[in-house]
């Protein structure tokens, strides 16, 4: 029996994380692969960091119906039924929705814990310690969630604004949100760091699986309709009928900030240091990853001549640079990708080149 017999960490692993491309690609996005070269891909990580909390049969995966294979190659102890493949990706809110709907059908007391399958968390113990205070504060009805705090005006995340001290949850901190913010220009995000009561939003929660299907009643309530059209169908043969029925036409991609979190009324944050990154670029990358005595990040064989805080990656060829600081050269079978690190944000003008071109074949 395990000691949070009510706690669910679910873990989103459906992207397809574009901006490390060419190593994360439709056939292999990021959640799969060995970004940090320990041996392990990102969604193992993530599974890892939640075993000395939970067993296996508590753990849940939501990815695209393509990754499921992919999920339990990668998770061969998983049960194969705790893997939720999407037929169509419809953005966080349906996601989330779909995994709270299966947790109901298991434990109508489920606590769910959405977490992502591609974040970098240097502190895991923090993680679960939270997520425990999270399940206390959860049986309160409360939708709550995990501010990171900012070290550094990031302008590429949004914010949260923490008000009222609400108390302490297995030794934590929680407090009522005030307000989210939308990502910041640089001003904008040196005052939130500056007046101290403003966390990057992290995308991760915790709630009740009943609380958060009762906010989609209220707040979106096609979605509503459509997970309660297709709870009833799981596990039995109209099951894929329902999806094809009630999924498939729901609306493109609504987040769950801004279906819920932004318009809900009693939204509590826990502010946390998990030593957090979300590694969305290969820029984040080269900021993370354990350098050489030079400051290069070096997944590859690698000679250079005065090159420093340089990020090379290949699987069989040598790389050797002159010369170079702060680049990023990646080297997969088919691309090469050369950039200045202040440009990383800029790999999503290559992708759209890709399509316009009809380049597919270096995105699948």
């Amino acid at each position: 029996m395990s000691a949070h017999p009510h706690l669910y960490p679910t873990i989103l692993a459906g992207g397809v994380g574009s901006r490390l491309w060419p190593r994360s690609r439709k056939s292999a996005p990021k959640q799969f692969l060995d970004l940090t070269g320990n041996g392990r891909s990102m969604l193992q990580e993530a599974y890892d960091r939640m075993r000395p909390l939970v067993p296996p049969e508590q753990i849940f995966i939501i990815t695209n119906q393509e990754y499921v294979p992919m999920v339990q190659a990668q998770l061969p102890e998983l049960p194969t039924e705790n893997i939720i493949g999407e037929p169509e990706a419809r953005g966080s809110a349906a996601a989330i929705g779909l995994g709270a709907i299966h947790l109901l059908n298991r434990d109508p007391d489920a606590v769910m814990a959405v977490l992502t399958a591609d974040h970098l968390i240097r502190k895991p113990q923090t993680l679960r310690d939270v997520l425990v205070g999270g399940a206390e504060l959860a049986q309160e009805r409360e939708l709550i969630t995990l501010g990171i705090q900012p070290t550094y005006p990031e302008t590429g995340y949004g914010y949260i604004e923490m008000g009222d001290f609400l108390g302490r949850y297995y030794g934590m901190d929680a407090y009522r949100v005030r307000s989210f913010r939308e990502k910041p220009d640089l001003a904008t995000a040196e005052a939130f760091l500056r007046a101290g009561h403003f966390v990057w939003n992290s995308g991760m929660f915790v709630w009740r699986a009943d609380v958060i299907i009762a906010q989609f009643q209220r707040f979106l309530p096609d979605l509503y309709q459509a997970l309660r059209q297709i709870q009833s169908a799981l596990g039995t043969p109209r099951e894929k009928d329902a999806f094809q029925q009630f999924w498939m036409p729901l609306e493109g991609n609504v987040t769950i900030d801004y279906g819920v979190m932004e318009k809900a009324d009693r939204v509590a944050v826990f502010p946390v240091d998990l030593g957090w990154n979300d590694v969305g670029s290969w820029a984040a990358l080269l900021e993370v990853l354990p350098k050489d005595e030079d400051g290069n990040v070096i997944q590859a064989r690698h000679v250079h001549h005065e090159s420093n805080h340089v990020l090379a990656f290949s699987k069989d060829r040598l790389i050797a640079t002159i010369g170079l600081q702060d680049m990023i050269v990646v080297d997969t079978d088919d691309a090469i990708l050369v950039m200045p690190a202040d440009r990383a944000q800029d790999v999503k003008k290559i992708i759209q080149s890709l399509k316009d071109n009809g380049w597919h074949e270096y995105l699948e």
